[in-house]
């Protein structure tokens, strides 16, 4: 077995504090990696204060994880020591079910394994990046393109392939209107990926603070809606929009954004469920849709797209013993646009 230094969340809602534990020892599938950057999304907060259920403590969250390989097994032929690699959202499937060949893990019939607050095939406990190092199967790993910058790569393992997958899937692209509701760490990169795939995008935010960002990233226009008359201006506007937001909201208001046939994507998960009027989606022929990160070849194709692009997220770069506080920040909405830890200041 491997010690391993983190952080971790002992109990549903406490802080998050130094925790020793241990990591598998290196199989010959297997990769060790050394963490180098952690993102932070909003989810790892969801999950550690157990507001969607479920949570298994003690929990080391992180599933944004960029770090330089240490060692690899004696069957590993795609990587070496010393590349630079990624580890996402899962760190296994049952690799025989038709989403697992077919490459869309994410949707694997008997359940992926997350990389945190899940357990392996053995039963084992599974922790995240919040720590020094990690052992993940081979398979499981993502090349990180050299023209990007790792700190900033970080968040793309979630909050870019999350943005990137749905609008791939549902062909947004040259001609489209594209609405992005809220501006955080999946809606910044909405933003920029809608962008780059040629969509033009605005941007549906409750206040003007975020305005000047949302040009910089790549919208065209900007929409404060607690605004009067916001959403009558630009009814029937789009022809898609990707709803980023994790805190309750109107649906119903959003859908009258849409054109005839306009899709609604969603990939935000507020704690409660949201309601929709049917009439919402029948007198427009409107569609409500869902998308679940991606699997390992296609967020090997977003990391690509990214390097060829030169796209990353938006960072702020913390200590570890800071998590606390930028979990306070994320919840308050401050944070230009993802947190990202430097595992470098693991150290007690």
């Amino acid at each position: 077995m491997l010690a391993t230094k983190g952080f971790a969340a002992l109990q549903a809602g406490r802080d998050l504090e130094p925790f020793n534990f241990e990591r598998r020892t290196l199989g010959t599938h297997d990769v060790l990696i050394n963490i180098r950057y952690c993102g932070v999304c909003h989810s790892d907060i969801h999950q550690a204060r157990d507001e969607w259920g479920d949570s298994l403590f003690p929990m080391v969250p992180g599933h944004e994880i960029v770090g330089t390989i240490q060692d690899v097994g004696s069957a590993v032929t795609t990587f070496q020591e010393g590349d630079i690699v990624g580890v996402g959202c899962f760190v296994d499937s049952c690799r025989t079910c038709t989403f697992c060949t077919q490459g869309q893990e994410q949707y694997c019939e008997p359940g992926m394994t997350f990389t945190y607050n899940g357990r392996d095939k053995q039963g084992e406990m599974t922790y995240g990046g919040y720590s020094n190092h990690i052992v993940v199967d081979a398979g499981y790993v993502l090349r990180i393109p050299s023209e990007l910058a790792i700190e900033e790569t970080a968040p793309l393992l979630c909050a870019g392939i999350t943005t990137y997958s749905p609008l791939r899937q549902w062909g947004v692209g040259k001609g489209h209107r594209l609405a992005v509701m809220g501006l955080g760490g999946l809606g910044h990169m909405a933003v920029k990926l809608g962008r780059a795939l040629g969509a033009d995008v605005t941007v549906f935010s409750r206040t003007d603070s975020k305005q000047e960002d949302a040009k910089r990233l790549g919208a065209t226009d900007y929409v404060k809606t607690s605004q009067d008359g916001a959403f009558v201006r630009y009814a029937r506007n789009f022809d898609f929009m990707i709803d980023t937001i994790s805190a309750p909201h109107d649906l119903n208001a959003n859908l009258e954004l849409l054109k005839t046939d306009g899709t609604l994507i969603v990939v935000g998960v507020p704690e409660h469920p949201l309601s929709i009027d049917p009439f919402s989606l029948i007198l427009r022929r409107r569609r409500v849709v869902g998308s679940l990160i991606g699997g390992i070849r296609e967020t090997q194709e977003m990391l690509d797209f990214c390097g060829n692009h030169g796209i990353t997220s938006d960072v702020e770069i913390i200590s570890i013993q800071d998590i606390n506080h930028a979990y306070a920040r994320i919840v308050r909405g401050d944070v230009r646009f993802r947190f990202v830890i430097d595992m470098a200041t693991l150290e007690y």
